[in-house]
């Protein structure tokens, strides 16, 4: 769930307009559905400004075409810079990897040459891998 500040928030930023009956906020499904969508909009990495743009196109009275086709465009550059940082990432991942090969197999020599044997090369084994935790869904 989402806090009542960030609620505020949103609706600071113009996200959201829920109808007011004094102190009390109603909030119809129109409401929840943009805040559903300001949520998932976050989730992937939009920023507000972006997220503030495709919820301001849903009255265009064109069966959200146009706001679809917005919605679109972002989220395929988003991929885009996504895929981009995946191959980074990657491309240290590799280079991390390399350089302790590299340097697992010096420790090794270093331990021979000093004459420890096999006590000291089995303290540099390099760790089993790991998958990734799952991330939890609050």
């Amino acid at each position: 769930g989402l806090t009542t500040r960030a609620i505020r928030f949103y609706e600071d930023k113009g996200l959201l307009s829920p109808e007011r009956r004094g102190q009390t906020r109603i909030y119809h499904p129109r409401d929840r559905a943009r805040l559903t969508l300001i949520v998932r909009g976050k989730n992937v990495g939009l920023a507000l400004a972006e997220i503030k743009e495709i919820l301001s196109l849903y009255d265009q009275h064109d069966g959200c075409v146009t706001q679809n086709r917005v919605a679109v465009d972002k989220f395929r550059k988003r991929i885009a810079l996504l895929d981009a940082q995946r191959r980074e990432i990657d491309l240290q991942i590799k280079t991390l990897e390399e350089s302790c090969a590299r340097l697992e197999a010096q420790i090794v020599e270093q331990v021979k040459a000093a004459g420890n044997g096999a006590a000291a090369a089995k303290s540099t084994a390099r760790p089993a891998k790991t998958k990734k935790p799952e991330k939890a869904i609050v």
